[in-house]
């Protein structure tokens, strides 16, 4: 089975602590690296995950909270020193390039490669990147400045070949592509041999569904139905589901009801409050929802 890893490399909330580092992930999908969120310190964080640099091509930034964003110019900066040269694509909303324009045009005057924006409209649920391996779509969210999820969508592969099939019929190598695509075979004498006896089917596709910071919205859950994996946001708990309101975030327990709703098969939180000593009490009210929840901690990665 293809790579389908999801590195934590931060699930701290808003205010720095000595045991979080700021939101940042990094999926691995087929060996081509995807960033979500790049808050502070986001590049050390890569090289404790001995991800390697020279795969990240995309970062995929929620919104513009210093906390998710505020890591992109160190790390642009050390892909010059790294002297990159393929281009760095960054989707978010607009204004983060008009932000960082300047920015770049002082401290990265004549970096040997190209920062590319992808501007979208974080209320709109559109599919911003698509290629052969996976399709990224945006999960309307409601935050504090405009905000979006992330879907990612691995694309089916071709069924897998029987070697001990094509041999007894003498198929020749030109068509495995046609048989692994779903094509039946036709022999000599006129006998056609179903694609089914000359393969097996290809391991079902994965998504993974990240919620960056929002209140609590039930209507998540018809987006992310049946997910492989969900990150969700669970700043608070219960006992501080007034303040998650106020600051339109969401508690432990809130995260757990929209994986139930959804079905998904496992869910993650984090973006955990500074005012918990540890997740337990998070980890523990989510699980009383959603016995399959993990809680997110830097280092941890989770294969699909």
């Amino acid at each position: 089975m293809e790579k389908f890893n999801i590195h934590i490399l931060g699930c701290g909330s808003a205010l720095p602590t000595t045991r979080h580092q700021a939101t940042s992930q990094v999926l691995n999908i087929r060996e081509k690296l995807f960033m979500i969120d790049c808050g502070e310190g986001a590049q050390v964080q890569l090289r404790r995950a001995k991800l390697k640099f020279s795969r990240l091509n995309h970062i995929f930034i929620s919104h513009l909270h210093g906390d998710h964003c505020f890591g992109l110019m160190g790390l642009i900066s050390t892909f010059g020193m790294l002297e990159r040269t393929a281009d760095l694509h960054i989707h978010a909303h607009a204004d983060l390039q008009r932000l960082l324009e300047p920015q770049l045009e002082f401290f990265c005057k004549g970096m040997p490669y190209q920062v590319v924006f992808h501007p979208f409209n974080p209320g709109e649920r559109t599919v911003i990147y698509d290629d052969r391996s996976v399709s990224v779509e945006t999960i309307p969210l409601r935050h504090r400045l405009p905000t979006c999820g992330f879907l990612f969508r691995e694309k089916p592969t071709p069924n897998h070949i029987r070697r001990d099939m094509i041999d007894f019929y003498g198929i020749p190598i030109c068509m495995m592509n046609r048989i692994k695509n779903g094509e039946d075979y036709t022999l000599e004498d006129g006998r056609v041999i179903p694609n089914s006896e000359l393969t097996t089917p290809s391991d079902p596709p994965r998504a993974y569904a990240y919620c960056s910071d929002t209140v609590y919205l039930p209507r998540i859950a018809a987006q992310v139905a049946g997910v492989d994996l969900l990150f969700h946001e669970a700043t608070f708990t219960e006992s501080e589901a007034v303040r998650a309101k106020q600051t339109l975030h969401s508690t432990a327990a809130q995260a757990a009801r929209i994986a139930k709703d959804a079905q998904v098969k496992r869910l993650l939180i984090g973006h955990f409050s500074a005012r918990y000593e540890d997740e337990k009490a998070l980890l523990e009210e989510a699980q009383a929802i959603f016995p399959d929840t993990l809680a997110a901690d830097e280092g941890l990665k989770i294969s699909l």
